[in-house]
């Protein structure tokens, strides 16, 4: 196949998005949670993967979570893969990856993005479902479990286990 009939072929495929976030807890167990000023609800530390500059989910998840309160922390083992289909717009997948357990000395250094974010907080499990929107919720629960039993990663569409 000739370069411009390559091209046409690339430019031909379907788009899907991609998405990283982390999973980041304090010593009791509480999720950390941003808000954006974007739209409502709230979020994990996170976003898309600059997939046309060569960016990996894992380096899209740590960026992110740099760029969105300041911690350069590696992301740990990955969570959950979620396939979410879209309604208006490409599907998306998103990874999440865990953060790990921030001490009192890692919370007080959170900066937010102040162009993204309007604030954050640390919520119970049980809380969660009130914070997160649409299909989030069910896969930072699914997460949660695959932390809690050392299974994982676990596959997600719209949110719900597969497989």
């Amino acid at each position: 196949m000739s370069t411009p009939d390559f091209a046409a072929y690339i430019a031909s495929l379907p788009r899907v998005l991609a998405g990283a976030a982390a999973l980041f807890r304090d010593a009791e167990g509480r999720i950390l949670l941003v808000e954006p000023s974007y739209r409502e609800g709230w979020a994990l530390p996170g976003g898309t993967i600059e997939s046309d500059d060569g960016e990996s989910p894992r380096q899209g998840a740590r960026r992110e979570t740099l760029e969105e309160i300041g911690l350069d922390v590696e992301p740990g083992r990955l969570l959950a893969v979620d396939w979410v289909r879209g309604v208006g717009r490409p599907p998306l997948v998103a990874y999440l990856y865990d953060g790990g357990v921030l001490g009192e000395e890692d919370l007080k250094r959170i900066r937010l993005q102040e162009e993204e974010l309007l604030s954050w907080r640390l919520v119970p499990r049980a809380e969660l479902a009130g914070y997160l929107p649409g299909v989030l919720g069910p896969r930072v629960l699914a997460a949660l479990d695959v932390l809690a039993d050392g299974t994982g990663p676990v596959e997600l569409e719209n949110g719900c286990r597969v497989g």
